[in-house]
């Protein structure tokens, strides 16, 4: 071989070389290029009662229509598919990032487990462990609201919680029907225990999916009449300066707690359920026996009581 024709080969070889090596380090640039056009974002959720925060080591107070004291017993909810909204209406959803103890991506649905009780003092029926902050990305921009539902999406709802992927695999979490979730656990006692007046010694508010038949045990297709899935729109919240609030007070306001008229303990989404009417009412959904019986957020989620912005 000549000298130039050598010289033709050996600068080949050099720009095949540099062309592998930019072949291996271009994916760290191209494949992430899109996490440089986006940013993190954390919503972080606490209880109050009112104005007065909730824990399970305070009596709370002026509960319901009788302005009664109680003890928190329970407190955890499923929220589902947040978005993030612009001023121009549009949103975009929070991804999640890797499935853990407390958030599942399946499809395009995303489910977080919010856990607001420790387990100490009143609260009975959970554990150490809580759980106040849902963190995801989104495309960088400016977002001025937030809206997302209580409750499990339909393709993650009806499952066998013994093979069920975190956060669906809690027994407490699970209603002994038609394999769907409590959407919602949120219990208050009577403070004075057994010694104490309500008739019924725990107000339970269990929100789920009512009016299903199939049993998915047995490969049965499940179809639910009234899926009960609230919705949550906050029109004006910055997460960066502000939480979304859970208020106790404004979900009880219109029930009398210490009593139980008809049905469950409380309300555990039942259509004619007497002490449904004002829980369902707060949350904007549309309840059975109050003429709407759809089982659907009203108006999007805007005028229900329940989730409000504070102040961090």
């Amino acid at each position: 071989m000549n000298r130039s024709r050598r010289l033709t080969v050996v600068a080949a070889s050099a720009l095949t070389a540099a062309g592998i090596a930019a072949a291996v380090t271009a994916p760290v640039a191209s494949a992430h290029g899109d996490e440089k056009h986006t940013m993190k974002v954390s919503l972080q959720f606490t209880a109050v009662a009112g104005t007065d925060p909730v824990s399970c080591a305070t009596p709370l107070t002026g509960l319901g229509t009788g302005s009664t004291a109680a003890a928190l017993k329970d407190l955890r909810f499923y929220i589902s598919n947040v978005r993030l909204t612009r001023r121009n209406k549009t949103s975009v959803p929070l991804t999640l990032g890797k499935n853990n103890a407390y958030n599942l991506t399946r499809g395009g649905n995303r489910v977080s487990l919010i856990d607001l009780e420790n387990g100490a003092g009143s609260c009975t029926e959970g554990d150490r462990k809580i759980n106040a902050t849902i963190t995801g990305t989104v495309p960088e921009g400016e977002y001025v609201g937030v809206k997302m539902y209580m409750g499990v999406p339909f393709v993650l709802n009806h499952t066998d919680i013994t093979s069920a992927p975190a956060p669906l695999d809690i027994a407490a979490m699970n209603w002994s029907w038609q394999s769907g979730r409590k959407f919602n656990k949120i219990e208050v006692t009577d403070p004075a225990g057994a010694a104490g007046t309500w008739s019924a010694k725990t107000f339970n508010v269990h929100l789920g999916s009512t009016g299903c038949t199939g049993d998915p045990a047995t490969g049965a297709t499940v179809s639910c009449s009234r899926s009960n899935r609230m919705a949550i729109r906050l029109a004006k919240f910055d997460p960066t300066t502000q939480k979304v609030a859970i208020d106790l007070k404004a979900l009880l306001a219109g029930t009398d707690i210490t009593v139980n008229r008809a049905g469950a303990p409380g309300c555990m989404s039942g259509g004619t359920d007497p002490e449904c009417a004002g829980v369902f009412g707060a949350m904007k959904i549309g309840w059975l026996a109050d003429g709407t019986g759809s089982g659907t957020a009203l108006n999007g989620g805007s005028g229900q009581t329940v989730f409000r912005a504070m102040a961090k």
